[in-house]
């Protein structure tokens, strides 16, 4: 091809005047080429929004199993599947975080976020179809709230996303979001590598201080309760700093199950104006125990003007023999403690007012007294009786080292009979709670004994009251026995936990009975010879 002058020749090679003298670079192909990068950006910045949202939702659920699962079976399944979908849910939800980053899976991993998605979006129309209001726990402990249409929108959006990246896949997905890891060096790696350690450990560190903050902020509560009860000269003034929800917010809702699989929102409790009162009990609390009869006095007399809704925690069974021997209605299940928290209760028993217009109507109150003042105050009946509970009579002393241990016939967590002793050698009989916060600081060191125990060593057997699931997730190998009533606790001596005896190999006391962790662990290394 003649070239006819300068000009046709910038012309042919790609330059053309600007009318400035300046020549500029005429590529005819960048239209098309700039709108390809800009899909590539964005899908790469789809990906990365969505695996970040994938891994701190699965991390934060990982955190908080218990939680998981229990908002699980709030949304209608079985607890039995729950617990397994609880633990699964978290791991899918990081398998598909991992599939985003790397272009090559990226399109798998955005099927898998439609798929999650989905499922998420059509269990929370389900619910709101059905006026309920599970709690999402979408984020663990680090956010959690009522499934809505909030939580619907954002899963939407999250959902086309995903539905974006997925569709995009099949020709471009765009740039890996790993591959800049091959390219670094050996310094490159090992700061990498220690950027995400401080990163991991950063967040670690945040969710425990959260955590602790919000525990001690339970403690301080409950300490203020009881120094305003011992004060013996009234120098304090009676009234303690305000509890709970602001008074006047709206009340937050809900969604739970009761003991027999029927369900309640806080909606369905009210009827024409009369006001709601919800009342935090707790299986193991001797306090709530005692109150029982009262509870059923309460609901009997005061039906029509007051609600009295019964919300505890632990697993239906636990629950029915007492619901049943005083005769309450109107208890639900409250797994994971996700209504105390909402309404920021701060001990069992306790209680919050809720007015005919679903508003807060009272502070948290907390104990016998303060609980019979609030119905009062609520019905308007400042002479209303209340029940007087019967004094317990005194425990029996615990067995005499050397006398026969009781007889127990004792179930595992299978329902398979479990033996008090072990032919052998002693066996460490440990009472122990879940929900004890003494057990709880222990655990570490009892799971530490439970596998690596050194030779001669007692066997251990854990005789717990608590749900299949809460000691199913203590993690030990030695065998539990449920003890729901605490009955063999009470056949030892025991009046609370932790506390432990060694029983011998022919079934007869080999200890004084320890209480507290120091006494308890102590009987892991006495030698048989120095028994008590």
């Amino acid at each position: 091809m003649l070239l006819s002058g300068p000009e046709e020749k910038l012309r042919i090679l790609g330059k053309v005047p600007d009318g400035r003298g300046v020549f500029r670079f005429d590529d005819p192909s960048s239209g098309p080429r700039e709108e390809r990068l800009a899909v590539s950006a964005a899908l790469l910045c789809a990906r990365l929004l969505l695996a970040g949202v994938f891994a701190l939702a699965s991390l934060a659920k990982l955190a908080d199993l218990r939680g998981s699962r229990a908002a699980v079976a709030g949304f209608g399944v079985p607890e039995r599947l729950a617990r397994s979908l609880g633990t699964l849910l978290p791991i899918a939800e990081l398998a598909v975080a991992a599939a985003l980053l790397p272009a090559g899976s990226a399109r798998e991993g955005a099927l898998g976020a439609v798929a999650l998605l989905g499922v998420f979006i059509a269990a929370i129309a389900r619910s709101m179809a059905r006026g309920e209001a599970p709690d999402c726990h979408c984020f663990g402990q680090l956010h959690s709230e009522p499934a809505g249409r909030r939580t619907l929108a954002r899963n939407l959006v999250l959902a086309a996303l995903a539905a974006f990246v997925a569709a995009e896949g099949w020709s471009n997905a765009g740039p890996s979001a790993t591959a800049w890891v091959g390219r670094l060096g050996a310094t490159g790696a090992v700061a990498l590598a220690a950027g995400l350690a401080i990163g991991a450990l950063a967040a670690l560190t945040a969710w425990a201080l959260l955590a602790l903050l919000k525990q001690n902020g339970r403690m301080l509560f409950r300490i203020e309760e009881l120094e305003a009860q011992l004060d013996p000269d009234g120098s304090r003034p009676a009234a303690v700093a305000h509890r709970g929800l602001p008074l006047g917010e709206k009340a937050p809702a809900f969604s739970l199950h009761g003991l027999y699989g029927e369900s309640v929102t806080l909606e369905s409790l009210f009827s024409a104006d009369t006001p709601v009162m919800l009342l935090f009990t707790d299986p193991s609390c001797g306090p709530c125990n005692a109150l029982m009869p009262q509870i059923s006095t309460w609901q009997r007399e005061l039906s029509g003007a007051l609600t009295i809704a019964v919300l505890t925690r632990g697993a239906p069974e636990e629950n029915r023999a007492k619901v049943r021997e005083h005769g309450i209605v109107s208890v639900w299940l409250d797994h994971g403690l996700t209504v105390y928290d909402a309404y920021r209760a701060s001990g069992t028993p306790g209680a919050v007012l809720i007015d005919g217009r679903g508003r807060i109507a009272s502070d948290i109150v907390a104990g016998v007294d303060e609980i019979a003042a609030l119905v009062a105050e609520a019905t308007r009946a400042p002479e209303l009786p209340v029940v007087q509970i019967p004094a317990r009579p005194p425990s029996p002393p615990p067995p005499a080292v050397g006398a026969p241990a009781p007889a127990l016939e004792l179930e595992g967590l299978a329902g398979q009979p479990l033996a008090l002793t072990a032919p052998d050698r002693d066996t460490l009989v440990l009472f122990w709670n879940p929900g004890c916060g003494f057990c709880q600081n222990m655990l570490d060191d009892v799971r530490a004994f439970d596998r690596s125990a050194p030779p001669g060593a007692p066997r251990l057997l854990l005789i717990s009251s608590g749900s299949v699931a809460e000691n199913e997730g203590l993690a030990l190998r030695a065998p539990i026995a449920l003890d729901p009533a605490f009955a063999a606790g009470a056949a030892f001596g025991s009046t609370g936990t932790p506390s432990a005896v060694l029983v011998d190999p022919e079934g007869r006391i080999a200890s004084e009975l320890a209480v507290g962790a120091t006494e308890v662990m102590s009987l892991t290394t006495a030698p048989s010879e120095n028994r008590a």
